[in-house]
């Protein structure tokens, strides 16, 4: 099963971060929009062309600026033990620990204690603010 390489259609790298998806796809519309085609005015052949290209546009941003999507389609695109796989993408300022690293932070279990007022608030709130 041949897949359409999508980073191809728009014209980025398969590490290209979402603003340069979504650069290249904005330019690309721009090209190839009916209302803003102004070469081949009235060839029918250039205008069906320009239209499959706007397709292929448009379902390949459809696919890439979704990271669920976009994830899916790197595994299709290079399925597990082949080279060339696209690395996982962590957020900017994030590294990745291992896994079998304790967490920064360990939290034990929550003891809820009464309010010191004991469920009356007027006389501690009115002591406070006479204070």
């Amino acid at each position: 099963m041949q897949v359409t390489d999508l980073y191809a259609v728009l014209g980025v790298a398969p590490d290209a971060t979402r603003a340069q998806i979504t650069h290249a796809y904005r330019e690309l519309v721009r090209r190839h929009h009916p209302d803003l085609r102004s070469d081949h005015a009235g060839d029918d052949t250039a205008d069906d062309a320009s239209d499959a290209d706007l397709e292929r546009v448009l379902s390949a941003y459809a696919v890439l600026r979704d990271p669920d999507r976009r994830v899916a389609y790197d595994r299709i695109r290079h399925p597990a033990g082949t080279t060339g796989a696209t690395p996982t993408r962590t957020a900017p300022g994030r590294r990745r620990s291992p896994s079998n690293a304790q967490p920064p932070i360990q939290a034990g279990p929550v003891v809820w204690q009464p309010a010191p007022w004991r469920g009356d608030c007027s006389s501690a709130c009115t002591s406070a603010v006479q204070d």
